[in-house]
């Protein structure tokens, strides 16, 4: 196993990982608000990687095998001039995806991931990292659990009639 930084001739193994992704979030969406977009492969990819390229971001790929197996993303964004009047803003960094292919998910790959996103992270001062996970993501909920993650804002919904 092997975590490499990001390199453009993996381009179509992020596309992948991506896809998987979603397949699986539409596939556990208990309020059905989630799809694949005709484009989605196509275009999440570049929109991502442009995001971890213009916000002092990194991206690492696992490799396994000569294949890529699992990825994580994670950026550094501003804050606005608002968001310093109710909050401290101390520097975070921002877990933005985290896959690992079904194929090998529970052989430490997501922890070999995660570890390097925090060690950038650490490096560049951050102080704090945070990550939205999907509420019907119980898989990602517990992994981030045991990684020392917790809750600090919800997001709730309801459908009207």
């Amino acid at each position: 196993m092997q975590i490499i930084e990001y390199e453009e001739k993996y381009l179509e193994d992020v596309k992948d990982l991506l896809v998987e992704l979603e397949e699986y979030i539409v596939s556990i969406d208990k309020d059905e608000l989630d799809y694949i977009h005709q484009d989605y492969r196509d275009k999440m990819a570049i929109k991502d990687l442009d995001e971890v390229k213009n916000n002092n971001g990194k991206c690492y790929l696992a490799i396994y095998d000569n294949e890529v197996v699992g990825l994580i993303m994670g950026c550094i964004f501003p804050y606005d001039e608002y968001d310093y009047l109710d909050y401290k803003c101390p520097k975070r960094g921002e877990i933005t995806e985290l896959i690992v292919s079904q194929k090998v998910r529970s052989k430490g790959i997501g922890n070999m991931l995660i570890s390097k996103m925090e060690e950038y992270f650490k490096s560049v001062g951050c102080e704090y990292i945070i990550v939205d996970v999907f509420a019907y993501n119980e898989n990602a909920i517990k992994f981030y659990d045991k990684k020392g993650y917790h809750k600090r804002m919800y997001t709730c919904i309801k459908k009207i009639d």
